[in-house]
């Protein structure tokens, strides 16, 4: 049993760790094997080439293992565990999130579902400040038109509908550089208050999902200071094991990121940061519970009954993370360093070209896919990914770009290429050549049934 299984815990719930600075664990002496990397995630279907990991992310054997120790805990005699392990057990991973990401309290830190929940959250209370009057009609909301869908969903329901003003930063793709993005947000910003309008809240992604670009995050949150707007929540989705995140110096007053996309954790699991200060009204839970009104934190660790176990699964995580050379800092460099060379290696094979410069992305990647597959709708992405999927065991995202006014013959369709520590150059190769088939024989998407 590693040393953060749920028997660790004394009898009264009480594992001695109550202060917010944990004591740092020492390192394994041994780091992990090809042979055991490869049993970690052997349950992965052998026959796909998972270069997706981006989407829904991906977890080891070992805190599967983890994770259902601490659902046998709870099945085993769930008022003993409620009542003298759930909440010092979640103490401990919020603790260790926040020594992680350089936050100044643990009070700064709940563990929510995944970025989805965070964005309700932190958006409900913008919506309580139109309807309450705290906010004048019209006030503006600004965010990146690469917004992930379920973000502009719920700035939909809970801004647009209480009679916020939103607008959306055009950014350009393929995208050349951090300038091309600051000035398209400083253009929004100005939009944002004209006619006397006050801009109530920034939302800035720090990894755009699709398609993927990092987001020189410090530098907008800086030029939102300078121009007084009100809140600047960060969209973190990707971030925590693909980049360095540190709430020091990002500057955010709130800042969300996803455990089970790229730091090991089952689905699903995040932590959303609250920079503590007396400026902002009461946030909660959508979910409303008993422990209504005793602050965010709490109040996420229980909303109800249900599986609480990925989120408790994070000090096993922490210790699956400790047997690679570097840590995350290493696992995300060497993501990084892969996932260029295989996206360089695919963009020559096709001749294309990369949706970013490499320093740009992180884990993932976004490459030109031949322009002869004529790419011309987004139901054509989902088509042809469904038939790589389906016909060549390849699992990938396609976005679709469509043409500016005037180009011809351009590039309509990217793939979106992830890598994590258990892909293999082979899982490449493999989309490579399904593409070359394609284009060898003619296909188009126009083939494929709707």
């Amino acid at each position: 049993m590693d040393s953060h299984s749920p028997d660790d815990l004394s009898e009264n719930g009480d594992n001695h760790n109550h202060h917010h600075h944990l004591p740092k664990k020492p390192k394994r002496s041994t780091l992990i094997s090809p042979s055991e990397l490869r049993s970690e995630f052997s349950h992965h279907d052998p026959n796909i080439a998972r270069i997706n990991n981006g989407s829904f992310g991906s977890c080891p054997a070992s805190i599967i293992s983890a994770q259902q120790q601490w659902q046998l805990k709870f099945l085993r005699q769930p008022d003993e565990f409620y009542f003298n392990h759930l909440r010092n057990a979640i103490l401990q991973s919020r603790t260790l999130i926040k020594n992680l990401v350089n936050a100044d309290d643990v009070d700064e830190i709940s563990i929510v579902d995944n970025a989805t929940t965070a964005a309700a959250i932190v958006l409900q209370q913008i919506g309580w400040g139109f309807s309450e009057g705290r906010y004048a009609k019209g006030d503006a909301v600004v965010m990146l038109h690469y917004a992930y869908g379920a973000v502009k969903k719920s700035i939909e329901a809970y801004v647009s509908r209480q009679g916020g003003y939103v607008i959306e930063v055009q950014l350009p793709f393929p995208v050349n550089s951090n300038e091309q993005i600051i000035i398209e947000f400083r253009k929004a910003l100005e939009r944002g208050k004209e006619n006397g309008r006050k801009v109530r809240l920034a939302v800035i992604d720090h990894i755009t999902s699709m398609p993927c670009v990092i987001i020189p995050v410090k530098e907008l949150v800086q030029i939102c200071r300078e121009e007084s707007v009100d809140q600047v929540f960060v969209d973190a989705a990707h971030a925590i094991g693909c980049i360095s995140v540190d709430m020091q110096e990002i500057g955010a007053d709130f800042y969300t990121s996803n455990l089970h996309k790229w730091f090991f954790c089952p689905p699903s699991a995040a932590f959303l940061y609250c920079r503590k200060t007396s400026k902002f009204p009461d946030l909660h839970h959508p979910v409303v519970s008993h422990e209504y009104g005793n602050g965010l934190a709490i109040e996420s660790a229980w909303i109800g009954t249900r599986d609480y176990s990925s989120q408790l699964v994070v000090p096993s995580v922490f210790d699956f993370i400790d047997r690679f050379e570097g840590g995350i800092e290493g696992i995300s460099k060497r993501n990084h360093d892969a996932v260029v060379e295989m996206g360089e290696m695919l963009a020559k094979a096709w001749r294309t070209h990369l949706g970013s410069p490499p320093d740009m992305c992180a884990s993932m990647i976004m490459v030109g896919l031949p322009a002869n597959l004529e790419i011309r709708a987004e139901s054509d992405a989902l088509k042809l990914r469904a038939y790589l999927r389906d016909k060549f065991g390849t699992e990938v995202p396609i976005y679709f770009r469509p043409p500016k006014e005037g180009e011809i013959d351009c590039i309509t369709g990217y793939a979106r290429i992830s890598h994590q520590v258990y892909n293999t150059v082979d899982d490449y190769c493999k989309f490579r050549d399904a593409i070359n088939q394609l284009t060898r024989d003619g296909f188009t998407c126009a083939l494929l049934p709707n």
